[in-house]
């Protein structure tokens, strides 16, 4: 039952079009009228310049990770009960019921949610990863799909190890299908 009011809590925070708002009420633009098309972060960045972006960044990396950590340190999730949160707050940004089911490509969100796992561990490998891959293998589409199909295998190795926990390599197996589906152009 709490997984369940957790996750909902998780969907609606990963949701709110944060980035499309800004635009709209701070720079006065629609920012799905640049770049790619997507409501996220960096086509505020494109329309706006940095100071937006910064904002925006931050606020949709918070929408992934607040409800994370409010969960496991008021409500007492734990493990696998995090898990349909963890998913639930990107796929919310993905698939927004205020822009008509159509997000962004949830990125600064999925980063907000492995922070709140595991504040700064996972966050900076798939950094590193994104950032390996990006200068390896561009464009940052096909970037994001090999970064997550690392993570994939290096969770994989590390449950196997005993040093990461199995529910972490099925969050991020959650979030490697939806990334591939918001980075499937390019």
């Amino acid at each position: 039952m709490m997984e369940a009011l957790w996750s909902a809590v998780a969907f609606l925070s990963g949701s709110l079009p944060l980035a499309w708002w800004i635009g709209r009420w701070g720079m006065k633009v629609d920012i799905r009228r640049y770049g790619d098309g997507n409501p996220g972060a960096m086509n505020v960045r494109r329309a706006g310049g940095r100071g937006w972006f910064v904002l925006a960044l931050l606020l949709e990396f918070f929408k992934g990770a607040i409800p994370i950590w409010l969960a496991r340190h008021i409500g007492g999730l734990s493990d696998w009960q995090l898990i349909p949160l963890a998913i639930a707050a990107p796929v919310g940004h993905a698939f927004s019921p205020w822009l008509g089911f159509r997000g962004g490509k949830a990125l600064a969100v999925t980063f907000g949610v492995w922070s709140g796992l595991t504040l700064w561990q996972i966050p900076m490998l798939l950094g590193g990863l994104f950032a390996l891959f990006l200068r390896l293998a561009p464009p940052e589409a096909r970037a994001v799909r090999l970064g997550m199909l690392s993570l994939d295998g290096l969770l994989a190795f590390g449950v196997a190890a005993g040093w990461a926990p199995a529910a972490w390599l099925v969050v991020a197996l959650g979030h490697t299908v939806l990334l591939f589906w918001t980075h499937r152009r390019g």
